[in-house]
């Protein structure tokens, strides 16, 4: 049964499934940063860099049990409906933030503290492993055929929109309480504040229409089959494209911490790269959203990685060579407009192309494995390259080997523009 309607579906609608994906970057963006407050908090480590050290780890942590909750869940989803699966991740989500936010400190309560706060980040990971997929399927299999590139590209603009919030809370909160209100217990604040929209989320996904019939005849274990057997082409082109989209992205988080560390810029500077960059994610991801639906979903997965690829050397020599707040910004916006274009080709795309009895597990396995492999891993690995080979270009490198093989792997996707999906 096809419940799609033509008529568009309305804000409140779209802000009800796309939570959950706002939820996640602004509870990745709050963690990162109060990483020192929660480091000091709730790890024994004699210094301050060992506390920080655990800190990250523990929030890398979240990240492995994302594929087992985009198995688990996405199956879910493709078994008993969208809705119920959106209504139970996002309920785990508000759960995972309760747990850190609450969890007494270190001195409190000992070791118990490190291990609540790693069951924080487990649930937090499962829940967001599978959010992704059914939320994504439902705006593609909701939206009037003409809009699902635009609604699709709605969960990349949250992304932004929770940046821009991170930030803004972790700032005025910083202002108004103070250092040491910050340090011992303002911190927990943007925590609280995650968990207070929650309750609004689940009222009103609860009240959305259901676009997928519950299917009960097939087990996870058949879903994960007939994604490995029939699907397994698609799904690794899936991979490679959300790879290097991710990549792009979390390397577009880093440049504040490359503005400072490695190219010497001020703190303003940093800061209104974070701003440029929020705004350019919501503005070029919607923007690639209705490009999609006018010129179709190939080109956008494949011409604006390729772009990257080509002028991501160039343009990182430039502010090597010439760093200052315009070189920065621009370069920072403007692969940020390439990747949101490409990412609202693929957003669209990916789920299109598979049929609604394994459409949600499928994208949920797909990103679910790229944010783990390389979400929690590309400020790392870029930092790292920089010290050890002493090459300030050294991202750009990076950002070009992953564009390349991502606009390469693009090549295998259909064309799902204005294609009957069901």
């Amino acid at each position: 049964m096809d419940a799609r309607t033509d008529s568009p579906l309305d804000v409140k609608a779209v802000a009800a499934v796309v939570l959950g994906n706002a939820l996640e970057f602004y509870d990745f963006l709050a963690y990162s940063f109060f990483a020192k407050e929660i480091g000091d908090a709730f790890f024994p480590s004699g210094s301050d860099t060992g506390r920080l050290l655990s800190a990250l780890l523990v929030f890398w942590i979240g990240f492995f049990s994302r594929p087992v909750g985009a198995v688990v869940l996405g199956a879910f989803a493709d078994k008993a409906g969208r809705k119920p699966a959106m209504i139970l991740t996002i309920a785990l989500m508000a759960a995972g933030m309760l747990i850190i936010a609450a969890t007494p400190t270190f001195k409190t309560i000992g070791w118990a503290a490190p291990a609540l706060v790693v069951v924080g980040r487990l649930v937090q990971g499962f829940a967001l492993g599978g959010e992704v997929g059914p939320s994504t399927a439902y705006l593609v299999e909701a939206a009037a055929p003409s809009q699902r590139g635009l609604m699709a590209s709605w969960q990349l603009a949250s992304q932004g929109v929770a940046q821009l919030l991170a930030g803004g809370v972790g700032i005025v909160l910083a202002f108004a309480l103070g250092g040491e209100a910050m340090h011992a217990w303002g911190w927990r604040i943007p925590f609280v504040l995650g968990v207070l929209i929650v309750p609004v989320g689940l009222v009103i996904r609860n009240h959305l229409p259901e676009t997928a019939e519950p299917d009960d005849s097939q087990s996870i274990g058949e879903v994960l089959g007939t994604l490995s057997g029939s699907h397994a082409r698609l799904l690794v082109a899936g991979f490679l494209m959300i790879m290097a989209s991710t990549v792009a992205t979390y390397a577009g988080i880093n440049m504040p911490t490359y503005a400072q560390t490695t190219l010497g810029l001020s703190l303003k500077i940093s800061a209104a790269v974070t701003v440029a960059l929020g705004v350019s994610s919501i503005v070029f991801s919607l923007a690639g959203g209705w490009l999609a639906d006018r010129i179709g979903r190939r080109p956008l997965m494949i011409y604006p990685r390729f772009a990257v690829a080509l002028v991501a050397v160039p343009a990182f020599a430039w502010i090597v060579h010439e760093p200052s707040a315009a070189s920065i910004i621009t370069v920072t916006v403007a692969i940020s407009i390439l990747t949101n274009f490409a990412s609202a080709g693929s957003i669209a795309g990916i789920p299109e192309a598979l049929p609604r009895s394994v459409r949600s597990a499928g994208l949920s396995v797909a990103y679910a494995l790229a944010v783990t492999v390389f979400g929690g891993s590309t400020q790392w690995v870029i930092n790292k390259l920089i010290a050890v080979t002493g090459d300030k270009l050294a991202p750009a490198y990076y950002l070009a080997a992953t564009g390349l093989i991502g606009a390469l792997a693009a090549f295998v996707m259909p064309e799902t523009r204005g294609r009957e999906i069901d």
